[in-house]
Formats: structure tokens, sequence, C-alpha cells
């Protein structure tokens, strides 16, 4: 067993991630394929890389040749910067004035959130490297696109360095009438602020629009950069959506468990917080070391959730607890404390996909995904 194997052996001790490395690079190809080769990846490793543990992530895109990130706070560009991550790292989000030092000392780059905003960077008197923020109809962060004058502004402040233009299409995972008229005016919006600043001789630095869901529907939109997130774990946002660009990604992700204990529950007696599962007939439950601190979500309880043992479901028993989570295990044969549950995964011919428990959770894969908890370990296949 190799030194690498070893250590993640030892890792699968209470519950844990695996990640899957073919599989990130398997996405990583597929996604290049949608693009020209003029655009390159910026992959999305805020949240942990989605739950996936981001010094991981970042270290096994820099093999794939990725040199480029973004980053939704500047304490995780210092993070990636710690681990050794090089080239460009894009903060998505607002860094505090008394933060700004913080930028050179790292050598990260910071997106202009409005004008107010620019004019509180340059004062900062050293020089930062920027990209701009164009508000084409999210109206979440950004400069209006029609607000030109402020956006020349951003290029003659003494201080800042603008290295690029982005702004973000947030109806793009939808194909239907409103929402693609909606995406097709983004993009004008903000080819049309890209060529004003052309014809006014400021330098057109990189451009990008495209997230994960750009990539696949409006391939058209390839700018200089592609903010993947989602797709690059190997699932998009839904079942539906998943399943349809099956063919090109791949899981990254497995979420397991150990069996802390096997008991009986006799008929009558009840399980777990607030007396919620009572038993009608005599039965044995397993309780899993893993719970709603870990990120598997409370909403799962009362069987609405399941695990796999050995290849079959085990349903969830009673609330869902902080740390544990008690199991239906009478008609698996063998089971003991020790064994291993599957909670997002294969087991034998079933499966249970992050896709299944964002439906079961009422909620979308990226929220699954990026409340994996930080006490999980993680273990690269």
């Amino acid at each position: 067993m190799s030194d690498r194997k070893e250590a993640a052996a030892y890792a699968r001790g209470r519950a844990w991630l695996e990640l899957d490395c073919a599989a990130l690079r398997k996405n990583v190809e597929a996604l290049r394929k949608r693009l020209p080769a003029s655009c390159k990846l910026m992959p999305a490793v805020k949240a942990d890389a989605y739950g996936h543990g981001a010094q991981w992530i970042a270290k096994e895109l820099q093999k794939a040749g990725v040199d480029a990130f973004c980053v939704a706070c500047v304490q995780e560009g210092i993070q990636l910067r710690t681990q050794g991550i090089d080239g460009v790292i894009l903060v998505l989000g607002y860094t505090h004035p008394q933060q700004f030092e913080l930028l050179n000392t790292y050598g990260l780059t910071q997106t202009v959130i409005d004008d107010h905003y620019a004019k509180q960077l340059n004062a900062y008197g050293k020089k930062i490297h920027v990209h701009i923020g164009i508000d084409t109809g999210m109206h979440r962060l950004g400069i209006r696109s029609e607000c030109v004058d402020q956006v020349l502004a951003v290029y003659q402040m003494e201080h800042l360095c603008v290295d690029g233009l982005f702004t973000h299409l947030c109806a793009a995972d939808t194909m239907d009438a409103r929402d693609t008229s909606y995406t097709k005016d983004q993009a004008e919006a903000f080819y049309r602020l890209a060529g004003r600043l052309k014809e006014l001789g400021y330098p057109c630095p990189k451009l990008h629009m495209q997230a994960s869901y750009g990539v696949f529907h409006y391939p058209e939109y390839a700018g200089d950069y592609a903010r993947v997130g989602i797709a690059l774990y190997g699932v998009l946002s839904t079942k539906e959506d998943t399943i349809r660009w099956q063919e090109e990604l791949q899981p990254v992700l497995s979420l397991k468990a150990r069996i802390a204990t096997v008991k009986t529950l006799y008929q009558g007696e009840s399980a777990g917080y607030g007396i919620q599962f009572t038993a009608k007939h005599d039965m044995r439950i397993a309780t899993l070391a893993i719970g709603y601190a870990d990120g598997l979500p409370r909403t799962l309880s009362s069987g609405v959730g399941s695990v796999l043992v050995d290849g079959q479901r085990a349903p969830v028993v009673g609330r869902i607890c902080m740390d544990q989570t008690i199991v239906d295990v009478s008609g698996i044969l063998h089971v003991q404390a020790g064994d291993e549950a599957v909670l997002i995964g294969q087991s034998g011919s079933q499966e249970i996909s992050v896709c299944d428990i964002a439906a079961q959770a009422g909620t979308i894969t990226n929220e699954i995904l990026s409340r994996m908890g930080a006490r999980l370990e993680r273990v690269c296949l």
C-alpha cells in the first residue's frame, strides 16, 4: 500500500468524504472541450471548494494546468496562497477596507463591487489588482453596465490596476423563453460596455461572464475565463440537469460514515430526540457516527432519507442528531459496529446521489455540498 493510501486508510475513522481524482480530471477536460482554446477555466473553489476541500481540489487543478481561481472572500484566498496555490486568485465578494493590506500581502485580485468601493480601494494608496464587477441585471454587486463614466473612473484611479471585467448570468440555468431572453440582454449589455471602453481607447482586459450553466447553455458567450463551479465537481444543481449531462460529468465526492453501535429496539420503545419514532415491532437499529453538524440535512429525518449498508437501503429512524444518525437495519444481515454506511455514493448495485439528497431536502446540490462539515476527513483516491 502506498504512503498516500495508508494515510487515507487512517482517515476513515468516523465519517469522511472520498474524493475521486480521476473524476475531477475528467470533468476538467469535459469543460475545456466545451470552451474555445482562448477561454481558460477559473474554477470557483469558494466554500471549501463546494465542501470538497479547497486545498486538495486546488492542488489537483494546478496539476491539470489551471492557473486562475475565484473565491468568495479574502480569507479563502489566503488559505489557498498559504497552501502553495499560484496564479490569479480573484476575490468575488466584499473585503473590508481594514483588510486591503491582505490583498497585497497575498497577491490577491479584488472585485470592484461598486464605484464607492473603487474609491475606497484607491484610497488605500498602494497598487491593487482588480476586476470590475458589472451589474447587467442581477442587481447584487457591480457597477451598472450603463454607467460608463463610473467604469472609466475606475480605470483612471492611480492605485488600481484593472485586469478584468465580469458579470454574472443570473438566469442561465434554464432555457425557457423568459430566461433566455433575459440572459441575452445581460450578455448584450456586457459586450456593449466592453465595446464602448475599447472605442474610448481603454484596454480591454480579461472578460468573463460564464459560470457552470453558461458553459453548457451559452457556449457563444465564452470569454477569457469561465468561472465553473458546481459542474467541476461532477453534478449540476438539480437531478434533471445532472442526468442530462451525465455522459460528460462524473461526481467527485462520496460521503461515508462508520456504524458505531447496533442494537435491538423492542416493540413499543422509542428512539431519538422528541420520541418521534416508536417501534411497531421488534427491530434492529444502527447508530451512525455522523449528523447534521457534518452537513447531513436534518430534513432527512423520520424516514425521509436513507443510507446504504452492504448494498441495501436503511431508512433514517427519528430525528437526525448533531453528531449521530439512527437507521433501520432490520432487513440487513450481519451488520455490526465498525461497518461502513454510504450516505452519498454507491454500495453494491445501489446508489444515493447528492441530487437525491438535495431533492429530499428541498434544495439544490450546491447547498448540500457546500455544507459538508469541516470535521469530515477528506480522503483523496
